[in-house]
């Protein structure tokens, strides 16, 4: 038995204590927890989220389902709602509100600490699909005045909470990009060598309304695991890592797919749309095939004479192949392979 399944049967049976199935749980990666939610109904969901060490809680939150985190955060108290919501990244933040009613979006925010409400209230003006609607603000900023040993210092003492150190960009007095720089580099120099002496100044980089799909072939083309985003003054306002660019390459494809299989695209998953919303989707593309079908067949028998006439194209016009359009001595040599 795996240890997921382990888990499911302790919550079904409640043969295990709290502090048992506690241990248990939070010996597991994030992501087999949060698939865990997922078979589990709307009671288990709560009573198991609760029990979750504070130290993951948010993380697991992160990758829950967008309908389960809306269960669980419905049922949870205002104070725990705003430790859930100041301690997970700006991004994962932004991406459930954007997904949650109106009356769970104020309850959230009214719990969030006022900057970082700022910051998610600002992310969430960019337009839908840009490089500004999902980045994070969550990044290391070093001088390039600044050291080796200062850029550590930085680091250390800011790091924490930060999307990402391994990569780190470097700006200058007026918050303008000038530079990336990666820890690598930084731990292979000197501790009294400059930043701007060692930093790579050839960045690539989005500016805010970029669009992401084209942010995502940038990612495969430069083999990137972060990217700053700048506004138009070429001010840093954010990075984008390559989680988020993970989902928007599956989005993208998932649309394209859809598109081919005669759907309009739609941000709900195939198995979780009712049927009579799948029927509306594909109503547009089924009326446009019955449409080029019917003017196809017209044109077809408008040209069925000419068409009988031409023996050698029987066999692309199958339709042409009936007791009326074929007489039955017609049949005989080509049965027998006469007929080339």
């Amino acid at each position: 038995m795996s240890k997921k399944e382990e888990v499911l049967s302790a919550i079904a049976n409640d043969h295990l204590g709290v502090s048992k199935l506690k241990a248990l749980i939070s010996d597991m990666n994030i992501a087999d927890i949060a698939e865990i939610f997922e078979e589990l109904d709307k009671e288990k969901s709560i009573q198991t989220f609760r029990i979750l060490p504070k130290a993951i809680a948010s993380d697991v939150f992160a990758y829950v389902e967008s309908d389960r985190q809306q269960t669980i955060v419905e049922a949870l108290t205002d104070a725990e709602i705003g430790e859930i919501m100041n301690t997970v990244f700006v991004d994962d933040a932004v991406d459930f509100i954007e997904e949650m009613p109106a009356n769970v979006v104020r309850r959230v925010l009214k719990n969030v600490q006022g900057e970082k409400r700022k910051i998610i209230n600002q992310i969430l003006q960019y337009p839908d699909d840009s490089a500004g609607s999902i980045m994070t603000t969550e990044y290391v900023a070093l001088r390039e005045d600044a050291t080796v040993q200062e850029a550590f210092n930085t680091i250390r003492n800011t790091g924490l909470n930060k999307e990402t150190i391994y990569t780190c960009y470097v700006i200058n007095n007026n918050r303008l990009l000038v530079g990336v720089i990666t820890a690598k580099k930084l731990m292979l120099a000197s501790p009294s060598d400059m930043v701007s002496g060692i930093m790579d100044a050839n960045v690539v980089f989005a500016y805010t309304t970029d669009d992401q799909e084209a942010i995502a072939d940038q990612f495969k083309k430069y083999d990137l695991l972060a990217m700053p985003v700048v506004d138009k003054e070429q001010m840093l306002v954010g990075i984008i890592t390559v989680d988020d660019i993970m989902d928007v390459i599956v989005e993208e494809d998932t649309e394209d797919m859809e598109k081919m299989g005669a759907l309009a695209p739609s941000d709900d998953p195939y198995m979780k749309t009712g049927i009579f919303r799948l029927a509306k989707n594909r109503f547009l593309w089924l009326l446009v095939l019955m449409l080029s079908a019917t003017i196809t067949a017209n044109i077809i028998e408008g040209l069925r004479k000419a068409l009988r006439s031409c023996p050698s194209l029987w066999h692309l016009f199958p339709c042409l192949w009936t007791p009326a359009a074929i007489p039955a001595r017609s049949l005989r040599p080509l049965l027998s392979g006469a007929w080339r």
